[in-house]
Formats: C-alpha cells, sequence, structure tokens
C-alpha cells in the first residue's frame, strides 16, 4: 500500500501535536522533580499551577497561558511555570517565544529533559538546525529510552544531511520497539539518502570511479534493469579488473536471464579474485544445477 504524502508543515504539525501529548503525560510525573528545583518553592505553587495544567491538557490555551502568566506575575519563578509557556506558545507555532521560554525554564533546571526536547523542536522549525541537533542530543542523553527525543533528533539530522546519524538513531529506535514496522520503514528510507550521498560523494571525490560504477550497477540490479546494470558493472571492470563482488554481480544477471554459459565464466572470474568466496561458490553450485536442469 502507497503511503500518502503530507507537506512538511503539516508533518511538523502533526508531529508537535503528538510530541504535546507525550510531554504532558511525563509533565504530570515530572512535576514533584520540578518542584524541588528550588530549595523553598512557594507553598502554593502547585495550587497556582494545577488549574493551568488541567486547561492545557484539555486544549484551552488561552486559559492556560492566563494562569501561567499570572503566576509568573505573582514571582513564580518556576522551571515548570516557564516551559509551560512555552509548550503554549510552541502549540500557537510561535516558536521564537517558546524558545526563551524553555531557555528560561532549564536556566533554571539544566538537566529537565522535556525542555530540552521541545526546544530543540522549535529550533527546528525555526530552521536552526546545528542549535537544535545540540539540544535534541542533550535531550537523548538526559531521556535515552524516550523515543520521541530519538524521532525528533532524527529530524535534525536529516535537516542537516548527516544521514548516517539519522540512521544511527533508527537503528537504535528499531532496536527498543522491534515490532513497530514504521521505525523500519523510515530507516529503510534513511538508508537509501544515504546510499545516494554516498554515491555523491564518491561521484565529486572521483568521477570515473570504479566503486561508483558497482554502486550504480547494483541501483540498477535492485531495480531489474538488467542492461543497464551489465552496462555499469562493465564500466566498473574497465576501471578496476580486480574488483570483488562485480564478476559475481554480472553472474546473477546471467544466472537470471538463463545464460548459463557466460555465467558460468563470471563466477569463475570472481573465485579467481576471492578464490574462498563462499557466496561465488554458492553461485557456482547454482548455475551448474539450472544448468543441468535446463539440459533436453
Amino acid at each position: 500500500m502507497r503511503r500518502s504524502e503530507s507537506s512538511p508543515r503539516s508533518l511538523q504539525t502533526l508531529f508537535l501535536k503528538s510530541l504535546h501529548s507525550h510531554i504532558l503525560l511525563l509533565l504530570l510525573f515530572s512535576a514533584p522533580t520540578l518542584s524541588c528545583a528550588q530549595e523553598n518553592p512557594l507553598p502554593s505553587l502547585e495550587t497556582q499551577v494545577a488549574p493551568g495544567i488541567e486547561a492545557l491538557k484539555s486544549g484551552d490555551l488561552d486559559t492556560a497561558e492566563r494562569i501561567f502568566s499570572s503566576a509568573l506575575r505573582h514571582g513564580a519563578k518556576h522551571p515548570l511555570v516557564y516551559h509551560n509557556l512555552g509548550v503554549i506558545a510552541q502549540m500557537r507555532n510561535r516558536h521564537l517565544e517558546a524558545v526563551q521560554r524553555f531557555r528560561e525554564a532549564l536556566a533554571l533546571q539544566p538537566a529537565y529533559g522535556p525542555s530540552r526536547l521541545l526546544l530543540g523542536a522549535s529550533l527546528l522549525a525555526l530552521k536552526k538546525h546545528t542549535e537544535a541537533v545540540r539540544e535534541l542530543e542533550r535531550a537523548v542523553k538526559l531521556m535515552p529510552e524516550q523515543t520521541q527525543a530519538r524521532l525528533e533528533l532524527t529530524k535534525a539530522y536529516e535537516a542537516s544531511e548527516n544521514w548516517l546519524s539519522a540512521a544511527q538513531q533508527l537503528q537504535k529506535l528499531v532496536e527498543m520497539a522491534p515490532h513497530d514496522s514504521e521505525y523500519a520503514y523510515q530507516m529503510g528510507k534513511v538508508w537509501m539518502r544515504l546510499s545516494g550521498w554516498s554515491y555523491q560523494r564518491i561521484a565529486r571525490i572521483d568521477p570515473k570511479s570504479a566503486r561508483l560504477q558497482q554502486g550504480l550497477g547494483q541501483e540498477y540490479l535492485a531495480q531489474e534493469k538488467y542492461d543497464l546494470a551489465l552496462e555499469a558493472f562493465q564500466h566498473a571492470l574497465d576501471a578496476d579488473p580486480k574488483l570483488p563482488d562485480v564478476h559475481l554481480a554480472i553472474s546473477t544477471i546471467l544466472l537470471e536471464q538463463k545464460k548459463f554459459d557466460q555465467a558460468l565464466a563470471e563466477i569463475d572470474a570472481e573465485l579467481k579474485l576471492v578464490p574462498e568466496g563462499k557466496a561465488a561458490a554458492e553461485l557456482k553450485a547454482k548455475i551448474e544445477n539450472a544448468k543441468a536442469g535446463s539440459a533436453p
């Protein structure tokens, strides 16, 4: 089934809504820790902000903002207050304001992971990719088991075209949730981008590289464009006749085309380069069996 495509802005909005739902739940468990951020917190702080948290949970942003702003005016300069004002600003796409509020919260409690996470999300929305990566890496260190932090860090790496780091984060997510097919799908997409980036880099360094032609051949082979694949593999051999795995790939195509004698010649050439090659030996046996089975 083909996945539907959404605009980058709508995807960002959907992600932030999911992120806020997750953070709100986290806040309920973290609030006692936040209350310990000061040696002598205001006794009435919980009473002041509890209605604001409820309003925020219900989506009543106006009421929530009014309550937290009032608490701030009355001297409740507490990370919980600044954090929630940041959440409200972020939900309204006022990311500059959100960044300021999250930084005010972190100035009081630097090790509070949710503020790091949402700060990184707003920086990413503002296209401040380097700053976003820095904050989100800190968020992951503070909350290594939080999938939302790793997902947002992956997005920051992708925005920075750091495909290897993005793939590593998704690999970790697959390990954390092996039955979640979405993580595996996203990892596959990133690995494809990483592969394309690698070929582009090779092309810039050495446009006539045998490895570049080999890579192109593999791409064509995966798409079952056999004539183009054979041409690319031959270019690879022209550039480096001793490059391993190329004769093996050619032999695979020739076997698919039932050109058994040519396939055997190619696999013998591969075995001369890699005498102990297990894959080559197995393919040669497969070709010989297929040839024997096709005899009249």
